[in-house]
């Protein structure tokens, strides 16, 4: 094999890690293969809380560096995405008997002033026992405060950095499994096992990113050694009917010193997590427990004037977070940062990436390449926009109105998700029509066969799970006759021939 037929790097994992690389090798100039096992964004990464944030409750763990670098982050993304990232206020409540009031002040006196907030509003005290909140919580919960961060679509982001890493030239390959790796002075050879069968292809440097994964990867590239570097730590969510108004999130504390969750989300509903359970089994199999259901609602219900139950929730979600082991007894206070393990040792070099948050994936993808003596030039990914977020993220409403203007056959609601998911890109998809019969067979809600098509080109969607639950979350609006129909699209669709 030449040199020609190398690649730069193979990276296994399609999460937001090897997602970040992929995107920033590419754009370096570098040859750049991913291959990940399953869908992109298909297990940690778009099992999260849904937050491009600081990290509040890092603060107390005195993880300062890490807060101060993801508060950085949160600006740079809101900037590079502001279709699929947008600003949220959170408001905190303070409750007798837990954090005092001069430690919720000193930290978000912190978390307003450690990253150089610019685009965000500052924290501001709010009187609970006022409109919405005395309609929302409990009576004795009378002060707190409202500050910001910001939502993501994770799942998207993961998709929009692999499909701006293939529009530079990389080669993304999902359903595609690495089951061997062969290490020489100045390569490695891996074999590759997707829908056609098994290949093999040369890597001068492989990245490991495998997520929950990582130590297995570590276990084919070095066959004989211990890797044990990981504590798996399963993040649990429930999703329920609406359940008070308002665009404001809750930032709700525990009595056992964690936090929890309350988010509006998918205009319909509300998204409340996270837990922190130690996971021991396969994390292909990774589900909510009855036990985990019964703490997030124990959790939000000290706190709401009206109770939850487990059975009212309509949809739930469970991740594995793969974290570095740093063999602290408490789940919630292992470290969130990244941790990097290159081994030269025996020839080519292979970088595994341990921990991580979608946060600082963009950074983490910097340190990376540097790392490995990559990153020539300068830094580009925090100033170039993703697919579709050539967006000042000032004027996405005003972005939406013109976009509402062009397209107002497609009705405001369909619009608004449309530009909340592509953004700019909303063109490639309702561009060449001029009504709704231009659009193809019609799914179900505000989803037709046009969408289907540009996700399925553009976006490495391949069946109606990929659409429906992290391409978006049209699995949560659409019924079973919709799914069914998108589901029998992708079966017959020439574009998977």
């Amino acid at each position: 094999m030449s040199d020609d037929d190398t690649y730069d790097l193979l990276i296994i994992g399609g999460g937001i890690n090897g997602a970040g690389i992929a995107r920033d090798a590419a754009g370096r100039g570098l040859k750049v293969l991913l291959v990940e096992k399953d869908d992109l964004g298909s297990h940690t990464s778009s099992a999260s809380t849904k937050l491009v944030h600081g990290g509040l409750r890092y603060l107390e763990h005195f993880e300062f560096r890490l807060v101060r670098e993801s508060l950085i982050e949160r600006e740079r993304l809101l900037g590079i995405a502001p279709h699929i990232i947008w600003p949220l206020r959170f408001v905190l409540p303070h409750d007798q008997g837990l954090r005092p009031k001069w430690l919720l002040r000193l930290g978000l006196y912190m978390y307003d002033n450690l990253g150089g907030r610019k685009l965000l509003p500052p924290t501001r005290s709010v009187k609970l026992s006022d409109y919405p909140h005395r309609e929302i919580l409990e009576d004795r919960l009378t002060r707190g405060w409202e500050y910001s961060d910001c939502w993501v679509e994770d799942a998207r982001l993961v998709a929009l950095n692999c499909q701006d890493a293939n529009e530079r030239g990389a080669d993304v390959r999902t359903r595609t499994k690495c089951i061997g790796l062969k290490r020489a002075a100045d390569r490695w050879t891996a074999t590759l096992r997707g829908n056609n069968g098994e290949v093999q292809v040369s890597a001068k440097i492989v990245v490991n990113a495998a997520g929950p994964w990582v130590d297995k990867v570590l276990d084919t590239a070095q066959p004989g050694r211990n890797h044990t570097n990981l504590r798996l730590v399963k993040g649990s969510h429930l999703i329920f009917p609406k359940l008070y108004e308002g665009k404001h999130a809750y930032i709700f504390q525990n009595r056992d010193n964690r936090i929890v969750f309350a988010i509006p989300y998918e205009r319909e509903f509300t998204l409340v997590g996270t837990t922190d359970v130690l996971f021991r089994d396969d994390p292909n199999t990774v589900a909510i427990s009855d036990e985990e259901k019964t703490y997030i609602c124990d959790a939000i219900n000290e706190y709401l004037r009206h109770n939850v139950t487990p059975d009212d929730a309509v949809w739930d979600y469970s991740g594995v977070r793969p974290l570095y082991d740093d063999h602290k007894s408490d789940n919630s206070t292992v470290t969130r940062d990244y941790v990097f393990d290159l081994d030269e040792s025996d020839g080519a070099p292979i970088l595994s990436i341990f921990g991580g948050k979608i946060t600082t994936y963009r950074k983490l993808a910097e340190h990376a390449l540097q790392k490995l003596g990559l990153a020539e030039g300068e830094s580009w990914t925090g100033s170039t926009p993703l697919p579709g977020g050539d967006i000042d993220p000032a004027r996405f409403d005003t972005f939406f109105a013109e976009k509402m203007a062009k397209y107002q056959w497609f009705g405001p609601e369909g619009v608004r998700r449309l530009c909340r998911a592509y953004g700019t890109r909303i063109d490639a998809i309702l561009g060449g029509a001029n009504g709704l019969e231009d659009l193809g067979e019609h799914m179900g809600g505000d989803l037709y066969e046009a969408e289907l098509r540009y996700l399925a080109k553009h976006e490495f969607a391949l069946d109606a799970e990929d659409v429906l639950w992290r391409r978006s979350k049209l699995g949560l609006h659409l019924d079973t006759a919709a799914q069914e129909r998108v589901a029998a699209w992708f079966v017959k669709a020439e574009v998977l021939a």
